[in-house]
């Protein structure tokens, strides 16, 4: 058993290397370019050099190894990791969540518990403080939505800065006439038609298809690439100067400062950059596919030494060669390896921009599962893989950032260098350019400012290194010197290269903080409007009372047929059920309330999904289903509701006649957790569409216009169609077989689904700011968001919409 965990480990360690790492990895093609583009240009010496190589191997070893591959990697929530565990986990475990909507059958689930934290003690003081302070709740909030707003905000860079680079470098054999003359060409064809956008567009069209059938593809390429730059790094120090490896030394970061003064503090924007992708790589894609000893692996044995090893091999290149400075990666690969090189680059680039498009939809997936964005289309993109998903919306919503990004960047740089400084820079560059046989890299300096990435990864890690230590004390319930010692450790570090990284904000940085704060904006807007409506619904909930005063006709007529309520509610009775009454004095057969929430837990077990309860007495044919998913489950079997939940109450029903007390069964009061199963006196018989839709009680009109509609929308929406049918065996209770008998005509004769249409306003006395937000923002991202009904797969013709007034 010990030899099949070990193998297996190894064969996912394998496989991450092509979904994890590619960020990581494509990050020497430019950090030594960036750290030496600025001031320090004007400081070039071996110590400089070696220094600069200093500060990269200890801020990877820093953050890279320590923090993320050795300690965040072990802060998981049942193997899925990212700042919404942490978030999830305080929400469980401190009380974090702004939703009252907590329940306490949801501590009963198997995967709410975190294992580490065993203790049964008190609470300790501070958690109870924190669960008093709503202010502190808010501000929490704004942190993860800050962080995930800036793994959006690396989804739209990253794909830019690809499409830029894959043809900013052009390298030929040719003497520095012809070149300045292909240089000036290149320029002028790069204005009228610009091929990184077409390739940024096939890109994002390809999206849908996931990355299933190219994973087996990914890990060779990956593999591949890093031992291909370890190779290299190794030959360049043999070659060039092999004391670099003196600079392991922190020494040299001190005769770096000491040689170039305040000039040396400007850069460290480009020297943080040798760590982009570690947060959103390692620590937020880590997935129950890719569990955290198989990460670790492949990280120390194949990234890191990688990495090492080509940063290594650049100072010693570098050392001996200070020209190579702009084009320090590309300068420093052997001429006879050159262009299977650059090819895998091109490669890892793609792979680079897809990991962090897919990190996108993940994040906004998690955010949408607990209320913090507008209601989207989530889809699997990959039969094998459960994390990879596709979301239509964000993909061309991304898009279209990603060419306003590259275009309009591209095109003021230009207009400020008026084409002859840009040129000018080439020419020298080329002139310059003498070693390796001639061999001329073009560089054009088109690129987005590189201070994009790095604020945007500053940023995320600020707010891992803040969250973190809440998490320490809070959930595993450790020392709080150990949760301090973590902040001092890394919080002074990461503030001294966010504020070197500042210098970026005018020149293009400023454009990561606005796209991240428009979508923090929008996100904490959706999350307060949907807490006030989830408040309003629950102060002007039905009272039981009322509903059993009108007996159990609910004084309406009561026709054939089930009707299926939706509300966020899982007490009590929704008050848009007495407008719908009002407004309409006819209901169904069967009512069943259901309510859709999602549990601050990854994944909810099929088993545990589905609570039931009866509303009132027995004769009143009211119940209520809550359905229960985590925050990274999707929807496989929209079908297969209406059987599920038919199944769930015949349970139900016979549970509630022997007793749910007598079987292993877990009950909130009235509410019992009930699997679908089908041998519980329920059997289920697959039929067309023509053979479900006739008999029962509708008229033959209607079942015509029924078969019509399905017929025509068969191709979009493949539903399956079931009738249920009781075993012939006997009841303790003649009421059980009455009831399942008249659930199972209910179910024959149709299911109709009822859905509230909101209309929400701030009250006329609000202040302008919750005016503004609520009036304008909200209503604006309501309109334009996806309806209740086509995010659960509902066909028109069995839906009814309510409207309701909500002043909050």
């Amino acid at each position: 058993m010990a030899s099949d965990s070990r193998c297996k480990n190894v064969l996912l360690a394998y496989q991450s290397l092509g979904i994890i790492f590619a960020h990581l990895s494509i990050s020497p093609l430019y950090v030594y370019r960036v750290t030496f583009s600025g001031r320090l240009r004007h400081h070039q010496s071996e110590e400089v050099i070696f220094g600069a190589f200093s500060l990269i191997f200890w801020t990877l070893a820093l953050f890279s190894l320590l923090k993320y591959a050795v300690f965040m990697l072990t802060v998981d929530d049942n193997g899925e990791g990212g700042i919404f565990a942490i978030y999830s986990l305080l929400c469980r475990h401190a009380k974090l969540s702004l939703l009252p909507n907590h329940q306490a059958a949801d501590e009963e689930l198997s995967s709410y518990q975190y294992p580490r934290n065993c203790s049964t003690r008190s609470a300790p003081r501070c958690k109870r403080s924190t669960e008093l302070l709503n202010k502190r709740k808010n501000f929490l909030l704004l942190l993860v939505l800050f962080s995930t707003s800036m793994v959006v905000c690396v989804a739209v860079l990253t794909p830019a800065i690809t499409g830029n680079n894959l043809h900013d470098r052009i390298a030929m054999h040719f003497n520095s006439l012809l070149a300045s003359v292909l240089a000036f060409f290149w320029l002028t064809i790069g204005m009228a038609f610009d091929v990184s956008c077409v390739l940024l567009v096939c890109l994002f069209v390809i999206q849908h298809k996931g990355i299933d059938k190219a994973t087996s593809m990914l890990s060779p390429i990956m593999t591949l690439w890093l031992l291909s730059i370890a190779a290299i790094g190794l030959h360049n120090i043999l070659v060039w100067n092999p004391r670099v490896m003196q600079a392991l030394s922190p020494n040299y970061i001190y005769r770096f400062f000491n040689s170039t003064g305040k000039d040396g503090l400007v850069p460290l924007g480009g020297i943080i950059l040798c760590v982009t992708g570690a947060p959103d790589e390692m620590f937020h894609d880590l997935t129950s596919e890719y569990l955290f000893p198989s990460t670790q692996i492949a990280f120390l044995c194949v990234a890191y030494p990688s990495l090492v090893l080509q940063y290594m091999g650049q100072a010693a290149f570098l050392s001996k060669n200070f020209h190579a400075l702009p084009t320090s990666f590309h300068a420093s690969i052997p001429h006879p390896v050159f262009w299977p090189v650059y090819l895998m680059a091109i490669f890892v680039a793609v792979i680079s921009s897809q990991s962090a498009i897919s990190g996108s939809f993940s994040i906004i997936r998690q955010t949408r599962a607990l209320g913090c964005f507008p209601r989207i289309k989530v889809l699997r993109a990959s039969r094998w893989i459960n994390s990879q998903i596709y979301i239509p919306e964000l993909n061309w919503f991304l898009m279209v950032l990603c060419l306003a990004m590259t275009a309009g960047f591209r095109n003021m740089d230009r207009i400020a260098n008026a084409y002859g400084d840009s040129l000018n820079i080439s020419s020298d560059i080329i002139s310059s350019s003498t070693f390796s046989g001639d061999l001329q890299i073009l560089t054009t300096f088109h690129l987005l400012p590189f201070g994009f990435p790095v604020i945007a990864w500053i940023t995320q890690t600020i707010v891992v290194t803040l969250i973190t230590p809440l998490m320490i004390k809070l959930v595993w319930n450790k020392n709080t010197m150990l949760a301090i010692a973590f902040f001092l450790l890394y919080g002074p570090i990461e503030t001294i290269f966010l504020v070197s990284s500042c210098h970026g904000i005018p020149r293009g940085g400023w454009a990561s903080l606005l796209i991240s704060g428009i979508f923090t904006a929008i996100m904490f807007i959706w999350h307060y409007a949907t807490k006030k409506k989830f408040l309003y619904d629950q102060h002007n909930k039905v009272p039981m009372k009322w509903i059993i005063a009108l007996g159990p006709s609910l004084g309406v007529i009561r026709v054939p047929g089930i009707g299926i309520f939706f509300t966020e509610l899982a007490t009590g009775i929704p008050f848009g059920f007495t407008h719908f009454l009002d407004n309409l004095p006819v209901f169904y057969q069967v009512a069943v309330f259901v309510c859709v929430k999602t549990v601050p837990v990854p994944y909810v077990l099929p088993k545990d999904r589905y609570l039931i309860s009866r509303i009132g007495p027995k004769s009143y044919r009211l119940y209520r289903c809550i359905i229960r998913n985590g925050y990274k489950d999707v929807n496989h079997k929209e079908d297969d509701f209406e059987s599920d939940l038919i199944l769930c109450l015949a349970e139900f029903v016979q549970l509630e006649a022997e007793g749910s007390g007598t079987l292993d069964r877990s009950t909130d009061g009235r509410m019992a957790v009930v699997c679908p199963t089908e041998n519980l006196g329920m059997r289920v018989e697959n039929l067309d569409v023509s053979a479900a839709l006739g008999g029962g009680t509708k008229s033959t009109v209607l079942q015509k216009l029924q078969a019509r509609y399905f017929k025509e929308s068969s191709q979009l929406i493949h539903r399956r169609s079931v009738q249920f049918k009781l075993h012939q065996t006997m009841f303790r209770d003649p009421g059980v077989k009455e009831e399942l008998l008249e659930l199972v005509e209910a179910k024959r004769s149709g299911m109709t689904y009822i859905i509230g249409h909101p209309n929400v306003k701030a009250k006329p006395q609000s202040p302008f700011l919750k005016k503004f937000a609520i009036d304008v923002v909200y209503s604006f991202l309501q309109k334009n968001s996806r309806s209740t009904s086509v995010t659960l797969s509902i066909p028109q013709v069995c839906l009814i919409d309510v409207g309701l007034n909500y002043y909050v």
